[in-house]
């Protein structure tokens, strides 16, 4: 019997994570952690808000499935790297942010850290037949693929939450409107597979089903495909090694088409990239100001194209030196968002 602590069982990942460990005999939830209420069905089990460490130092999980949205889920993805317990990662965020500091942890602790994302789980497949050359992220274009800056100028978040593929959280969902999970993805792919920036592509694919491709030295290419649904990557990080049934139908095949990224539309994507080629707390302050500028746009307090500005300004401000320890992570990411404080 494998032991999961969930945290962030309420949002989109949590939920289905539930689903997938009620519907195994081998998985059984041991601690689970919401922002705002408990779940129903498993209060006892639930801490609401605060520092999730105590509740996984009693648990005593195997695997931590970390569903923590943004840099919140910085201290659980330290804490279960830190103790050599399996991190089943997708919170991207924190390993954006502290990159080499959780890479270090990792080192120490000896544990398995493994990719929940849909991409990133579809590139860790593939990197199980070698080393990779380098990587493709294919990234469906949101609801905005297609338009001009112009265009972009007068969106709103009901607009831009309507994504045409995946049924996630707000934060996620403008995330994938502006391309700026894209950018992310890039960074986190960075540290999770040791490939330079330059080796990491970004393809536009509407149908979402191809989830991600690994190039090798010899010339061949390996591509994960299948439709696009949470649960496969889910029950995949949670049951490795092995492959656990899931609902999921196989894939019908189908012609599969790909468009180039807007990175000029898009200013995300390329302020992504940026930060994570400068190092150090960069890719920290990139996060932390599209934290903030997001939840303006959501509140109405800024326009769509300003969340790449204020991002751009913020970068533009801070020293991005390296962080040494969490502390000064902590103080990166206090000064990024102060940078964007909006009114």
């Amino acid at each position: 019997m494998k032991r999961i602590a969930l945290l962030g069982a309420t949002g989109s990942i949590g939920r289905q994570a539930i689903e997938v460990i009620g519907a195994h005999p081998d998985l059984e939830l041991v601690a689970a952690t919401s922002g705002s209420q408990p779940i129903d069905g498993l209060a006892r089990l639930t801490q609401v808000g605060g520092d999730p460490t105590e509740l996984l130092e009693r648990a005593q999980p195997d695997l931590v499935l970390n569903a923590v949205v943004g840099f919140a889920g910085l201290v659980p993805t330290v804490w279960a790297l830190e103790h050599g317990v399996t991190l089943a990662l997708a919170n991207k965020e924190s390993l954006v942010a502290a990159g080499e500091l959780a890479l270090a942890a990792r080192r120490r602790g000896q544990g398995d850290l493994i990719p929940v994302d849909s991409e990133h789980s579809a590139l860790f497949q593939c990197a199980q037949l070698g080393e990779p050359e380098s990587l493709v992220l294919t990234a469906s274009g949101g609801p905005f693929r297609g338009r001009t800056r112009e265009e972009l100028a007068d969106v709103t978040p009901e607009q831009a939450l309507a994504h045409p593929t995946w049924s996630m959280g707000p934060k996620i969902t403008i995330d994938s409107a502006t391309l700026a999970n894209k950018g992310l993805e890039i960074i986190e792919a960075h540290f999770l597979f040791a490939v330079d920036y330059d080796r990491i592509e970004v393809i536009i694919h509407p149908p979402s089903i191809v989830h991600g491709i690994v190039r090798f030295r010899d010339g061949a290419s390996v591509a994960h495909l299948g439709y696009p649904d949470m649960r496969v990557p889910i029950s995949y990080a949670l049951t490795y090694p092995e492959r656990a049934a899931t609902p999921i139908p196989p894939l019908e095949l189908q012609t599969l088409v790909f468009e180039q990224p807007d990175p000029e539309t898009f200013r995300m994507l390329a302020l992504a990239r940026e930060a994570g080629e400068k190092g150090g707390t960069y890719p920290c302050a990139y996060n932390a100001a599209n934290e903030v500028a997001v939840q303006a746009f959501l509140e109405r307090r800024i326009g769509f194209l300003d969340i790449a500005a204020l991002v751009e300004d913020a970068l533009g401000h801070v020293d991005g030196s390296p962080a040494r320890d969490l502390a000064e992570l902590v103080e990166a990411d206090r000064r990024a968002r102060e940078l964007v404080a909006v009114t």
